[in-house]
């Protein structure tokens, strides 16, 4: 049975770890040829090997813009054609009072987190312009929507790669491309862990950790925002156009209901307020 995805090819930046290898996966499990752009060599490489021909790893540092050309470059000489670009390489970014922020951290921090989802944008669109179709998904974050969730640099990345996939989308709406991004919550990766490369160990103590916290009682999982990915690149979300994808276990709802006050909890009998006479 053909996948979802048959003969359609993909970049997927940042595709060696954590949520990019899951949408590596994916693709290639729905019939899809993909680049992986990662700077992760060792890991992107292994992963490539492992899923076989119908994956070709690219070294790429998405803060160099010679490096994004090529990985989209590619994925045309080696497959033929392009139909969908994932910017998803990122990284916490610079961290700590503001104060103690230096200017190359923050340039850093927004060089990866910002303009390496513009420069993937930037050398996608005259492919997918000119052939009329193809859609695009960036990683923003839940970050892009509440602070506190975030170093300060990294929600203000996140809020300004929602607003370029809005606007994008209604450049590229024009010649029938799609541009969404997917905002994922907390889930079980690397970079969730801290540090690039974190153990299944360590990312398993993180779910211990702070799971319990989440409404649903559990952190989310790469292959859960792979899915959202996959469904925002193919034909079932055809119509869908500019939008931010939450998937955060309803995190952004509210507060969880073991943090709740009684008095939210607890039922309580109905008292009605009857007029004197009635």
């Amino acid at each position: 049975m053909a996948g979802r995805y048959q003969g359609r090819v993909a970049v997927i930046t940042g595709g060696a770890s954590g949520i990019g290898a899951a949408t590596v996966r994916k693709f290639v499990g729905e019939g899809a040829k993909v680049v992986i752009a990662d700077m992760q060599e060792e890991m992107g490489k292994k992963l490539a090997a492992e899923l076989g021909a119908s994956v070709h790893f690219q070294r790429t540092d998405v803060t160099h813009e010679d490096q994004v050309k090529a990985a989209v470059d590619s994925a045309v000489a080696k497959f033929g054609r392009l139909d969908c670009i994932f910017n998803n390489a990122g990284f916490g970014g610079a961290a700590g009072p503001v104060e103690t922020i230096s200017v190359q951290d923050y340039d850093i921090t927004m060089d990866v987190l910002v303009k390496g989802v513009f420069l993937g944008i930037k050398h996608a669109a005259p492919i997918l312009k000119a052939q009329g179709s193809g859609t695009i998904v960036n990683t923003a974050s839940i970050a892009a929507f509440y602070s506190g969730i975030g170093p300060v640099l990294y929600n203000a990345a996140k809020a300004a790669v929602l607003q370029m996939t809005k606007s994008m989308a209604l450049e590229f709406g024009y010649y029938g491309v799609r541009v969404n991004c997917v905002c994922p919550g907390v889930i079980a990766t690397p970079l969730a862990a801290g540090r690039a490369g974190a153990s299944a160990e360590v990312i398993d103590k993180m779910r211990d950790a702070i799971g319990g916290e989440e409404v649903l009682r559990r952190i989310g999982n790469p292959e859960e925002i792979a899915d959202a990915v996959f469904w925002l690149a193919s034909d079932e979300s055809s119509y869908v156009n500019g939008h931010a994808l939450v998937v955060d276990g309803g995190r952004t709802a509210g507060l969880p209901y073991q943090k709740q006050t009684d008095w939210l909890k607890k039922p309580r009998e109905l008292r009605l307020y009857r007029p004197e006479g009635r």
